[in-house]
């Protein structure tokens, strides 16, 4: 997957058409659907690919993962309204010449609907088709946790892309939430959700080694979760992946975030330039994107901007030799 190209032109008169009509931009969900839709659910899915192209000669992959329960339920509608400003950094500034984008969604696979939602790699404006399927859940299990280890699972092992298969450049995963993973990988979850059978559970701090592997992996903690301000989730999620866990006061600020972490890690901008663009057009995020990315720009003198406790793991390199 992952040809043709985005057109703002389309992505507005879709809009339009929708605000004209009462149609949802989330038509799926909101018109009462109970069931991962069929063109999301990862059972069965062997593989999701972002390949090169005419089209795209250098495809990079970009995967958006997000907790569709609870308080972050409004993630994904927040994303969908800014995809043309993700894309307009992306392509316009240059920060990424060929992105394909998937975006997928997590619950809990304890006792969730849906508990596992993944797309398919998207150059063009089948990327808003797919962020309309997605089931938003809402409810959540109650006990602090949801099934990001089923996601991280997927993307280490039923994802296949170009740019690290041909260039050994890893592609970025985003992870969206408010809760910890489960500790393991269960083998029951594994075959009732993606129909794969397994020897045995998984724990996540290998899983973690191996999608790291192709992936360079950012947790973002959007401030307003039911649970984002718990010293337990920070040190959870730093102690797997250090200074990528990223804390964004500014919950409408994804797209932002997402767009100028990839030209960071591209070296395709630093912050002040990042920041600039933001500005010049017209976006309100950067004080709240700042801040959050304060960490990922080399340029921050690490004896003005101490490391908070547990934040001691550098980043890896963002190329990794096959």
């Amino acid at each position: 997957m992952g040809s043709g190209h985005w057109s703002t032109d389309v992505y507005a008169a879709r809009q339009s058409y929708q605000a004209a009509n009462g149609i949802s931009a989330f038509a799926y969900s909101d018109g009462g659907a109970t069931t991962v839709h069929p063109d999301l659910d990862p059972r069965g899915v062997t593989v999701r690919e972002s390949r090169d192209s005419a089209d795209h000669p250098e495809s990079l992959a970009i995967a958006v993962l997000f907790d569709v329960t609870g308080s972050m339920g409004t993630v994904p509608r927040t994303l969908q309204t800014k995809l043309p400003d993700l894309l307009g950094l992306l392509l316009r500034k240059g920060y990424a010449a060929d992105p394909h984008i998937l975006f997928g969604a997590v619950g809990d696979a304890t006792c969730d609907r849906a508990p596992l939602q993944v797309g398919q790699f998207e150059a063009d404006n089948r990327m808003d088709d797919d962020l309309a399927k997605i089931l938003i859940e809402g409810g959540g299990g109650g006990q602090m946790r949801e099934s990001y280890e089923l996601a991280m699972y997927f993307m280490a092992r039923h994802t296949a892309i170009d740019c690290f298969e041909k260039r050994g450049k890893r592609g970025y995963l985003f992870m969206i939430g408010d809760e910890l993973a489960y500790p393991k990988i269960k083998r029951r979850e594994v075959a009732k959700i993606l129909g794969e059978d397994l020897p045995a559970d998984v724990p996540v701090a290998g899983l973690v080694r191996e999608l790291q592997r192709m992936w360079d992996v950012y947790f973002i903690i959007p401030e307003g979760g039911y649970h984002s301000g718990k010293p337990e989730l920070r040190d959870f999620w730093r102690d797997l992946f250090g200074q990528n866990v990223l804390y964004l006061d500014d919950p409408g600020a994804v797209c932002e975030t997402i767009a100028l972490t990839v030209g960071l890690g591209e070296d395709a901008i630093d912050l002040a330039e990042g920041l600039g663009h933001l500005a010049e057009a017209g976006s309100a995020a950067g004080p709240s994107v700042s801040r959050a990315l304060a960490r990922l720009d080399g340029r921050v003198p690490a004896a003005t901007s101490p490391a908070p406790p547990g934040l001691g793991r550098p980043a890896a390199s963002r190329t990794t030799r096959l």
